[in-house]
């Protein structure tokens, strides 16, 4: 493992510079919004047969880069947002495949280094609004009982043991954030709380019923716990009013760091009454379009405060939309793009994501680039942006700086990315080449037992093949040699590059 130490001077944009006589900081303020299994073709700007407008996003495209070979380090929720905060794969923590949910204790080990911690050594506010889903320690009524009993965790019947009403630790501000409003998970996966700062902001006193809405697929939710202040139809208003809010409070001597993953357009969709029909992809798409408006509505809130000239606007999706073949069907909707599978696949449609960036003081307007970047990757483009050594931990973190400002230095720039899906299915790309340790998607689009005569493994070529449909694995055995070379310190846990 190399130690990248990123000098922020290499790329032309000064940190700080004299102003009369006093130095004044002109560290950007950063933005990162992930939107929640939102696909890569429903984005008008990425796809022109989009059935959903999404102008907002448009617009952040039209006045800042596109990224077209951006990945989320994971097909699925919780190992992405492990890799955007630490820089380092999700199958490196305890967590080898699959999700955590509500009442899961903390994945980010309190001594590990995260982007807020990064951002907070270098006077930045930071704070986190939005869906956590990286586990929380909850405390306990009873220290002797288990924290929970009967059911599973997905379905929990007890948990009469939960002490809402103290502080949980192991969240945002036991890593980095100043302040922080988020829920625990999903939308979907109880306890349905409000945590400010890391405490409840109402009594939990009772427990809703499974729902289901039989008019689309995606209008359910679990049963749990829930708060006296929690409406599920109202969250993703609700933190986006605490993102504007922190936007505009913020103090103006100094730059922030605001982290805003949003709960849409995962399950339950439920967009309001102004979205209801706004798109030609059911209510998907126009909980996507309301998610558009969130965007939007950010970009307004930075002009009106006088900082969007010099504000690092990011965003992305934490995986591929869970939009299944019989929705395209039914709505000539590709929510993946032209890429075969879905969220949880390790085929391209599970973790190949929407990436749009904007920051005017540094970036050309109308840019596209196929620069390849993971999620992984936000630690050390934010350490080089403060010309700050990046962590050792931060392993898997390649700087896109330089691409984001037409700087690219080859000495930053990554040249292959490791792909993983909900089972723990590993895939590697290097420059065209792909090579999938699986027979199948590694998710739920095409399960291993379902091609018992495949070859061992896939290799594409995403050149000539971006659908992943014709398996070159018998007549390239010297590129699958290579290939696995390259896949496998990373699969026997080895933390070496």
């Amino acid at each position: 493992m190399k130690l990248r130490i990123l000098k922020l001077f290499i790329v032309c944009i000064p940190v700080f510079i004299g102003c009369q006589e006093k130095t004044t900081t002109v560290a950007p303020n950063i933005i990162y919004i992930l939107a929640d299994d939102m696909g890569y073709g429903d984005v008008k700007a990425l796809n022109d047969g989009s059935k959903i407008p999404t102008p907002h996003l448009d617009q952040l495209a039209k006045e800042g880069i596109t990224f077209t070979d951006a990945h989320s380090n994971s097909a699925v929720c919780t190992p992405t947002r492990y890799g955007t905060l630490t820089g380092q794969y999700s199958f490196r923590s305890r967590l080898k495949s699959g999700v955590l949910v509500g009442h899961e204790p903390a994945l980010i080990e309190t001594n590990t280094p995260t982007v807020a911690r990064l951002l907070k050594a270098a006077d930045y506010q930071t704070a986190c609004v939005g869906k956590w889903h990286l586990g929380l320690n909850w405390a306990k009524k009873d220290t002797s009982q288990p924290l929970f009993h009967g059911g599973n965790l997905w379905d929990i019947f007890h948990t009469e043991n939960v002490d809402y009403a103290t502080r949980v630790s192991g969240g945002p501000c036991d890593l980095g954030f100043d302040y922080s409003f988020i829920i625990p998970a999903s939308l979907d996966i109880a306890p349905y709380v409000y945590l400010e700062n890391d405490q409840a902001t109402a009594a939990v006193t009772r427990q809703v019923p499974f729902f289901k809405d039989e008019s689309a697929r995606g209008i359910w939710y679990r049963r749990g716990d829930v708060a006296e202040d929690f409406d599920h139809t109202t969250v993703l208003q609700t933190i986006t009013q605490k993102a504007i809010d922190f936007i505009t409070n913020s103090e103006r001597s100094q730059p922030f760091f605001l982290y805003f993953p949003l709960t849409s357009p995962h399950t339950p969709w439920f967009p309001s009454e102004e979205f209801k029909g706004r798109s030609d992809a059911g209510v998907y798409g126009d909980f996507v379009a309301m998610t558009d408006d969130v965007v939007g509505q950010i970009m307004t809130a930075l002009e009106k405060a006088g900082i969007a000239d010099n504000t690092l606007l990011v965003f992305t999706s934490d995986n591929g939309a869970s939009w299944q073949p019989a929705d395209i069907e039914q709505f000539e909707h590709r929510a993946n793009g032209p890429y075969s599978g879905m969220k949880s696949d390790v085929w391209e449609g599970g973790h190949r994501v929407p990436m749009i960036a904007r920051w005017p003081k540094a970036i050309k307007a109308g840019q596209k680039s196929d620069v390849l970047i993971c999620s992984t990757d936000l630690m050390a483009t934010c350490a080089e942006i403060i010309a700050q050594p990046l962590p050792e931990a931060a392993c898997d973190s390649y700087s896109f700086l330089g691409a984001l400002t037409g700087q690219t230095s080859p000495q930053t720039q990554r040249t292959s990315i490791v792909h993983h899906s909900v089972n723990g299915t590993f895939a590697i790309r290097k420059g065209e080449w792909k090579l999938i340790d699986a027979k199948g998607s590694g998710g739920w689009s095409l399960p291993e037992d379902k091609c018992p005569e495949e070859p061992p493994q896939q290799l594409y070529n995403l050149q000539a093949d971006p659908r992943e449909t014709n398996n070159l694995y018998s007549e390239y055995p010297e590129i699958v040699k290579e290939l696995n070379t390259l896949l496998h310190p990373y699969k026997a846990g080895n933390e070496a590059k």
